[in-house]
């Protein structure tokens, strides 16, 4: 038997992978993420063991995923967005492994792209952006990102986990080389019903942003004000 460390998607549980909803039906134990969608853990058989991590530590999480590892169950670990991005299943996977656990990574559709685009942003856009870098908003040691190679990187900085520091964000990188004018913008709760965006430039993103509620990504770069292009004109088309 085997552990999945299946990618839920950004958050519409249309999104999981034909793959990971598979598994899901099939699988004997989910531990769930938070932010995973009722809809997909409804997805699992009437008889699975449903475990939410919420309130555990990471090692906690860990440790239960190598517990059942060792019972001969099938366990889903569902994760939101992908589990190799942002979502510590690097060291999930190490721990299986050390523990001689045989597991499976199922990648899932990152927001990295899924939710600027359910924003109408386009990460890459030929003549505009050619490159995307993405960040955490709290740096690789939860310390400061490095604002001055993030700045000079060019194309379109996705920073994950910023929305409560959008404000210092924005400041570092204009500190640090690029214009307060750059646009800029915040999606919350991207894909989902409820979801919210604004746009502005890094000089007024973070009052723009206030009352937004996570999770949240930041999208900086001229790609942001394609996404004004492509609502005036899908705007026009349906008026016509």
């Amino acid at each position: 038997m085997t552990v999945h460390l299946v990618g839920a998607g950004p958050g519409d549980p249309g999104l999981i992978t034909a793959r990971g909803l598979d598994l899901l039906r099939a699988c004997d134990v989910i531990v769930a993420d938070v932010l995973v969608a009722q809809e997909l853990i409804d997805e699992a058989p009437d008889d699975a063991i449903v475990i939410s991590r919420a309130g555990m530590k990471q090692e906690a999480v860990t440790r239960l995923l190598v517990a059942y590892g060792t019972t001969g169950l099938d366990v889903v670990r569902l994760k939101g967005g992908d589990p190799f991005v942002f979502g510590r299943g690097g060291e999930e996977a190490l721990a299986l492994a050390e523990a001689g656990i045989d597991f499976e990574i199922v990648p899932g559709v990152s927001s990295i792209a899924a939710v600027p685009a359910s924003a109408l942003i386009p990460v890459t856009h030929r003549g505009v952006s050619d490159r995307v870098t993405i960040a955490s908003g709290h740096g690789a040691d939860g310390g400061e990102p490095d604002y001055a190679g993030l700045a000079a990187v060019g194309g379109t900085l996705v920073f994950f986990m910023g929305l409560e520091r959008v404000g210092q964000l924005c400041r570092g990188l204009v500190a640090h080389g690029l214009p307060a004018s750059t646009p800029a913008a915040v999606v919350s709760r991207g894909t989902l019903p409820e979801q919210e965006s604004v746009s502005g430039t890094l000089d007024d993103l973070a009052e723009l942003a206030a009352g937004l509620e996570s999770p949240a990504l930041v999208v900086v770069g001229d790609v942001v004000a394609v996404a004004a292009s492509l609502a005036t004109a899908r705007s026009a088309r349906v008026a016509a």
